[in-house]
């Protein structure tokens, strides 16, 4: 079963500084080229969901589409992209500023949403929950338009009122870690 993937690079960045989180630096290339590597070998179709910087994320030479609900309602108004414009009936869903995510994410979030029966399967690692780190079937795309319409923005509210189930990746932290701060990037880069 093909899979798309929408990489959620949309948010405001205020942690880091304002500047576009995808667009920094991280090991001499920017953190969304580390994620689109990453999901290459992974994925049938990637999405860039941007907000900000749209002529520079067009260089990577994916779809790049901005929220079509305004004020930066958060990562949902993404997966709402993902949902509506994939070309896969299944679609992951990755932030953009975690260069690490783990080789083996869409096997596993597959394998176990398929096994389950599951419409959402979401990523676990080391006891927490990762909702934007998730596989979901298109056909919810209805559920989550009339989630958002009700003005409603939580990720893990909307999912856990769908068939939902997690994913434990055990204790690989580092791949589900978000880089929030030039001192995050420093940090892991120092690793």
């Amino acid at each position: 079963m093909s899979v798309s993937a929408i990489i959620l690079a949309g948010g405001r960045a205020t942690r880091m500084g304002g500047v576009d989180k995808g667009l920094v630096q991280f090991k001499s290339k920017p953190l969304i080229d580390h994620v689109i590597s990453r999901l290459t070998p992974q994925v049938d179709e990637i999405i860039i969901n941007a907000n900000r910087e749209i002529a520079q994320y067009t260089t990577f030479g994916y779809q790049v589409l901005q929220d079509e609900i305004i004020d930066y309602p958060g990562p949902l108004a993404g997966i709402l992209l993902g949902l509506k414009y994939a070309k896969n009936d299944l679609v992951l869903c990755v932030p953009c500023d975690s260069p690490l995510l783990p080789d083996n994410l869409v096997q596993q979030l597959k394998t176990a949403l398929i096994k389950d029966s599951a419409d959402i399967a979401v990523a676990t690692c080391n006891g927490n929950t990762h909702p934007v780190f998730c596989l979901c079937k298109k056909s919810l795309l209805p559920s989550l338009e009339s989630f958002l319409a009700e003005g409603n923005r939580k990720v893990s509210a909307w999912q856990k009122s769908q068939k939902y189930m997690e994913v434990d990746f055990g204790n690989d932290h580092v791949g589900f870690e978000n880089l929030n701060s030039q001192q995050d990037i420093t940090k892991l880069e120092s690793k």
